[in-house]
Formats: C-alpha cells, sequence, structure tokens
C-alpha cells in the first residue's frame, strides 16, 4: 500500500465517521487492519497515525476496539522495522563499539518493568506527565499512571500511553475540568489502586476496556466480581429484615384521613423495633389513597 492509497483511504475514514453509520467505519478499519502494515514514514506523511490513534476512544465499542488493534499491528511493524535498521547498523560497523548505557532507573521504555511492582510511581520512574498546558490534568495524568502501573510489569512507554488516554476521555467526556472531571478521576484512581481490581486494571491497561468506556463506568461496574459478590449478599440481608410480618388490614371508622378529611381509613399493626417498643400502625384511606404511619 502506496503513500497515495493509504492517504485516500484515510480521508475515507474521515469521511464515513461524519455521514456514515458506525458499521460503515468499522468496515473500513477492518480493511486497514487486513492490509500490509504501512512504514513509520508512510504513518507520518498522511498522519494516518493520528486518525486511527483518536479512534482508540470513540465512543462506540467496536470501532474503538478494530483502531486499537490497528494501532497495536502499526507499532509492532515500526519497532520491527527500527530494530532490524539497528541490526544492520551494528553489522555494517567497521569498528563495533558496544557501550552499555545505563537504563532509566525504575525500568525501560520498551521493555517489561522490572522492580517492585507495588510501588511503582511515576516520580520513581522518572516520567515525564506534562502533556497538557494544564497543571491539573497533568497532575491526573500522573495519578493514572500510578494506578494503572500498580502491580504491572508493562512498560513505562505503555502505562504513560494509556493514562495519557484515560485522562482525554474523562476530560472530554465531563466537558473540561469540572467537578464532575475532579470526582471520577479520583473514583478511578481509588478503584486502581486497590488489590482486588487487578482483572480490571489489566483490562484497561492493555485495551480489552476502552478509555471511553472505562470513565464512564458505574461504581457498580468498576466493583470487583468479590466486592458484587459482598454487596448483593448484604443486599439480600438488607431485605430479609426490611420483611417485616404485616397483620391482615382491618377498617376504622376512628381514624381521620389529614389529607381528604374522611373517616374510610384502612389499618394494619406491625412490631417493627424492640418487644418492648410499641407496635406502629400503618394506615391508608380508602378514598383518597393517603398514607401515614404512627406509634
Amino acid at each position: 500500500m502506496d503513500d497515495r492509497e493509504l492517504s485516500q483511504r484515510i480521508k475515507a475514514l474521515a469521511k464515513a465517521l461524519n455521514s456514515e453509520p458506525a458499521t460503515t467505519v468499522v468496515t473500513l478499519l477492518e480493511g486497514l487492519k487486513k492490509d500490509t502494515a504501512p512504514t513509520e514514514e508512510q504513518l507520518r506523511s498522511t498522519k494516518a497515525g493520528v486518525t486511527v490513534g483518536r479512534l482508540r476512544s470513540h465512543a462506540n465499542r467496536d470501532i474503538a476496539r478494530v483502531a486499537g488493534e490497528i494501532v497495536q499491528k502499526w507499532k509492532k511493524n515500526v519497532d520491527a522495522a527500527k530494530d532490524a535498521k539497528k541490526k544492520k547498523e551494528a553489522t555494517a560497523s567497521p569498528t563495533p563499539k558496544m557501550v552499555a548505557s545505563p537504563a532509566p532507573a525504575g525500568g525501560s521504555l520498551s521493555k517489561p518493568y522490572e522492580g517492585d511492582l507495588e510501588k511503582r510511581h511515576f516520580k520513581l520512574d522518572k516520567v515525564d506527565v506534562n502533556r497538557t498546558h494544564s497543571t491539573n490534568r497533568n497532575n491526573s495524568i500522573g495519578l493514572l499512571y500510578n494506578g494503572l502501573a500498580f502491580q504491572n510489569p508493562e512498560s513505562v512507554e505503555e502505562v504513560l500511553a494509556r493514562a495519557v488516554e484515560v485522562e482525554e476521555a474523562c476530560f472530554t467526556a465531563f466537558k473540561g475540568e469540572t467537578p464532575q472531571y475532579r470526582a471520577k478521576l479520583r473514583t478511578l484512581f481509588t478503584c486502581l489502586k486497590r488489590k482486588d481490581t487487578k482483572k480490571l486494571r489489566r483490562a484497561v491497561l492493555l485495551g480489552g476496556i476502552p478509555a471511553s468506556r472505562f470513565v464512564v463506568m458505574t461504581d457498580k461496574e468498576l466493583a470487583s466480581d468479590e466486592q458484587r459478590a459482598k454487596d448483593e449478599e448484604l443486599q439480600k440481608e438488607n431485605m430479609k429484615k426490611a420483611q417485616v410480618p404485616m397483620a391482615e388490614k382491618s377498617i376504622s371508622d376512628a381514624l381521620k384521613c389529614g389529607k381528604c378529611g374522611q373517616k374510610k381509613v384502612s389499618y394494619s399493626q406491625a412490631q417493627t423495633r424492640s418487644a418492648d417498643e410499641p407496635m406502629t400502625t400503618f394506615c391508608e384511606c380508602t378514598v383518597c389513597g393517603n398514607r401515614w404511619k404512627f406509634s
């Protein structure tokens, strides 16, 4: 696939995003995924990498998923080309001189992290989180990096890229640095740092859960399977406690409805508190439906 063909297909993709259904966009992306991966020069000249990369945070799950797969494929191809070039240069050099360069403290940018996985921090990993013009947003990227890196061996580069993507998705979803944006980021960070959410943390980091989806997940969806099981058990227990036996309702003309003034009131009594406390009387007007209770 030459530059001209790639450029045309990227233009068609951009046009489809504005006027075509999601299925058409997915079809175009699948075509790009099946074809030979473009070179780094082609990606830069046609801006294909930027266009497809942005779609990883698209609201449509299928579009985001295929775009993520394409980016991973293209990245592997570019990295492979770079490695091949380095090997060729090293072989061709008449006086090769191998000098070991010190690895950055906290791990390499391309190799799996080898330090303490539970103490990973963007400052210890010497990560530059200044990716926006806002100090608050940059700090948020740092927090997300810490959460995503917790107990994960992925490289600094991979974790940082995902942290930037999640922050941008949150910024877009909540329309800027709003209170909702800040509250959601605190919730996401707290969730990522929990030891029982490792499955969720891995899914977000590896792209199984797109950033656009992750930032709008509810508290229940963010909870681990273990926590959800505990919550369901607690809910069942509370429901059992709330199911107090109710006596059969009787009709009384001595009780007066405070809403319509009628004396056609049905009532029942139940022991809702301790045994030495008076019973609670539940009343319902048979005329207007007004309900009240008293002890």
